[in-house]
């Protein structure tokens, strides 16, 4: 069984990383994926196949979070794992160091500075450390004796660790590193950095510079002590650490901290092969040491690795230009089934989704919602198991699910379905229907009648000051999206779209009384069909509170919407809305939208009958 299991979602570590999640649901239960994923390293989407197979052989709960079946805590006696037996550490949870109450003051100061520095840029594999991994690593340069004194090489700082370094000196009432030096190539995060840093008593300097090349000569051999987190790939470790060793001093004993998440055996083994090529010893090793913010796929954990140099230690690393982040080398997709409809998305290279984050984003293609339950991996060149684009066209736009008010008590999913596959030859596929254009702009005693209705309320660009209430906009938008799996805490949201908002403010507005909070939301962005180059609009979020002339807000904002496409150039404009939202399918059809699809759904019952 655990043999079929492995094999089943395709498990290099076999029929152990089978037996680790067993023993890990006998020991956490009931437990999330996430904590699975933590307890065994195992990434979430692995762990959640694998629960799916445990589920099919009624070993795992139907419910979550998870629990062993009575036939499943069988299995666990008979394969001798019922013991259970946790010596981890309850004060610092198995991470081997323990924040003082004296910095609680830093992790609150660095969270601040983490809300007003650049978003991570999940393409080259940033994901936030928290601020208390930040202060934490910190400590380990202290307990380690690598700090106080000294010079701090960061290759890479995305983390923010050098204002982490000078915050802690600041809260201890002094700098506890002679110099920090922040290599990265991003303008934004040394920008922040030198910001953020003025005043705070510590030397951070800031070098811009592209990693594939050799570090810059006054660096080489400058430094007691290097730290980085590089792309979670052995080129990525290797480049990375190359650059470390590059800017430390000769001689053995320098320390490196080195942070990367964990991946199977075979990966791992590239990985401390590339360390030892460099003539690197591991002296410490810390599992789940990091904490990170966004990265579900490894259970948002990685682990922190100390290694120092020795005589043997020297960087051969000349120019890099072949492949280094994640996506990169990523060469198959991977299945995932909507847990709404029981859809099956490609999500990977050459797929409409390259992430499961950006399948999220715009929910499933055929009902609109989600959550979505990862499957088996498979060449991109293998045909889909089903259709997930009409047959013979390329893949029509995304467009993320938007919850659209126009006179419902509370916003309202408005997914669309995908257009139905035509058989080739039928008459529909040979003779498409022709293209209509159901919208102009408003004349001017169109565009005043509408304004006297909406009174007292007026459009806008947003800012940042719309915040709050679109947070809340966007928190009630989730609920009524996806149910119990929604992210509905208004502070997160407020936080991304105030991220969202640092790169482009263009296509959000809201309406609003002048001097008021804003009644109504609307997120336009412009977007690109990978396969075809054409450009077109997506009403992202469209919502509107309860006031008396709601639907006549939400009639502006759309206007206001349409508006901004027309001036962008855009000739297609993509809007979902649920088959009961009538409210909303009326002001869409007053607009002109035509329905392009219709997502038809249907419960089978168990095997007891009872569904």
């Amino acid at each position: 069984m655990l043999t079929e299991v492995a094999d089943a979602v395709r498990l290099q570590e076999g029929p152990p990383g089978v037996r680790s999640v067993l023993r890990a649901l006998r020991r956490l239960a009931p437990a999330s994926t996430k904590e699975l994923s933590r307890a065994t390293g195992l990434p979430v989407p692995i762990v959640a196949a694998l629960g799916n197979e445990l589920r099919r052989r009624g070993l795992v709960t139907e419910a979550r979070p998870s629990r062993l079946t009575d036939a499943g805590a069988d299995l666990v006696a008979s394969l001798g794992m019922d013991l259970v037996l946790d010596a981890t550490c309850r004060a610092c949870d198995g991470r081997e160091l323990v924040i003082p109450d004296v910095l609680d003051e830093a992790v609150t100061r660095l969270r601040a500075l983490m809300e007003s520095g650049p978003a991570a840029d999940m393409a080259i594999d940033q994901s936030h450390c928290t601020a208390e991994t930040k202060v934490r690593r910190v400590l380990a340069l202290l307990t380690a004796g690598a700090l106080p004194g000294g010079s701090l090489l960061l290759i890479g700082d995305d983390d923010l660790v050098s204002l982490a370094v000078a915050v802690v000196g600041d809260v201890l009432g002094g700098p506890i590193v002679e110099r920090v030096t922040v290599v990265d190539i991003s303008p934004e995060i040394l920008d922040h950095v030198q910001k953020a840093s003025a005043g705070l008593g510590t030397r951070v300097e800031t070098v811009q510079h592209d990693l594939r090349h050799p570090l810059p000569a006054e660096l080489h051999g400058q430094h007691d002590v290097a730290m980085t987190d590089p792309p979670y790939t052995p080129e990525g470790a290797r480049l990375f650490l190359s650059r470390a060793v590059e800017g430390l001093r000769p001689g053995p004993a320098h320390s490196v901290f080195f942070s990367f998440g964990g991946k199977s055996p075979d990966e791992m083994l590239e990985v401390q092969r590339e360390i030892m090529a460099l003539g690197l010893v591991t002296n410490g090793y810390i599992r789940n040491f990091n904490e990170y913010e966004g990265s579900g796929i490894l259970g948002g954990v990685g682990f922190f690795q100390h290694l120092l140099t020795t005589t043997s230690t020297a960087s051969r690393q000349g120019e890099f230009s072949g492949p280094l982040y994640t996506g990169d080398k990523r060469t198959r997709q991977r299945e995932y089934t909507c847990a709404a409809c029981d859809a099956r998305i490609r999500v990977g290279p050459g797929a409409r989704w390259t992430s499961v984050a950006a399948l999220r984003e715009d929910g499933c293609p055929e009902c609109g919602r989600g959550p979505f339950r990862p499957g088996r991996l498979v060449p991109v060149e293998e045909p889909p198991a089903s259709a997930e684009q009409p047959s013979g066209r390329p893949p029509a736009p995304a467009a993320a699910p938007s919850a659209v008010n126009a006179a419902a008590p509370s916003p309202v999913t408005a997914p669309a379905a995908p257009s139905p596959v035509t058989a080739p030859g039928s008459p529909a596929a040979a003779a498409p229907a022709p293209r209509t254009y159901g919208w102009r702009p408003p004349t001017e005693a169109e565009r005043a009648a509408l304004a006297e209705r909406a009174r007292p309320y007026v459009t806008r660009q947003a800012d940042e000051r719309d915040l709050p209430a679109i947070g809340r906009f966007e928190a009630e938008i989730a609920r009524v999206s996806f149910g119990e799996d929604a992210i509905d805490d208004p502070a997160r949201w407020e936080t991304r779209l105030g991220r969202a908002m640092e790169k482009s403010k263009e296509g959000m507005i809201v309406a609003h009384r002048p001097g008021d909070e804003p009644v109504g939301w609307c997120w336009v962005s412009i977007n690109q069909n990978a396969m075809t180059g054409d450009r077109y609009a997506n009403f992202r979020s469209l919502a509107a509170s309860p006031v008396d002339n709601r639907g006549d807000v939400a009639e502006l904002l759309l206007t206001a919407g349409l508006e901004f496409c027309l001036a962008n150039g855009i000739t297609e404009v993509v809007g979902r809305v649920h088959v009961g939202n009538v409210p909303m399918r009326t002001v869409y059809r007053k607009f002109g939208f035509d329905p392009t699809s219709l997502s038809m759904k249907l419960f089978l019952p168990k095997e007891d009958g009872v569904r």
